[in-house]
């Protein structure tokens, strides 16, 4: 089955390849003709993955399926959320926004400190607890369906890992507290992903449905 995922990002496409397995294509953006950014204007993670959606299926007729990802920490108020790949601003990279979210909570631990009477060794740290949250809007034969995933865990102290992307290096799942997401092997980062729990409801469905 040919899909197209709307997606520009080669290491999304290659995850969900690993994902889905050799039964489906997957094209990206690019590779179904489409070279448009698509404005992210919704303010939920469901509005933006239909728009991205729409905007595939609108332009090339095909069948094709789009995510939306966001960090949520509960220490920021569930931010980033829906502007996780732009927290540092427009135009920034990931590591800009890591870097971001690293000092804004060494910045909450700071200020907890400085409000703290007790005794030094009971000052409080701002809990670190987070979850990445996807949701994935699939548009089949014109009709809309939804699938999601999520990953609890916290974010760590500073960055360590090189591989996966996007806050990878910064976010330590439930499943493995001793590392980062970055430092985990690709094959095990898919089983526990809030994406591939996603696109595995998404292959489960479409196949009982083939």
């Amino acid at each position: 089955m040919k899909l197209v995922f709307a997606t520009g990002n080669k290491g999304k496409l290659r995850e969900a390849g690993e994902i889905l397995g050799s039964e489906f294509e997957l094209l990206s953006s690019a590779q179904a003709g489409i070279t448009e950014d698509v404005e992210e204007t919704g303010l939920t993670l469901e509005e933006n993955s239909i728009l991205k959606a729409e905007f595939i299926y609108s332009r090339t007729g095909l069948d094709c399926f789009a995510d939306d990802t966001g960090l949520e920490v509960d220490a920021l108020g569930g931010a980033p959320g829906v502007f996780t790949a732009r927290y540092a601003g427009e135009g920034c990279c990931f590591d800009d926004n890591m870097n971001k979210l690293l000092a804004e909570l060494a910045a909450l631990d700071e200020a907890t400190k400085a409000g703290f009477t007790g005794e030094p060794s009971a000052v409080p740290s701002v809990p670190r607890t987070a979850r990445f949250r996807s949701v994935v809007t699939l548009i089949l034969n014109g009709e809309k369906h939804f699938f999601e995933g999520v990953m609890e865990g916290r974010i760590a102290l500073q960055k360590a890992g090189c591989g996966g992307f996007g806050y990878d290096p910064v976010f330590i799942a439930d499943a493995y507290p001793d590392r980062t997401v970055a430092e985990l092997p690709e094959d095990v980062k898919n089983a526990i992903s809030h994406r591939g729990q996603a696109l595995r409801a998404m292959a489960a469905w479409l196949k009982s449905e083939a």
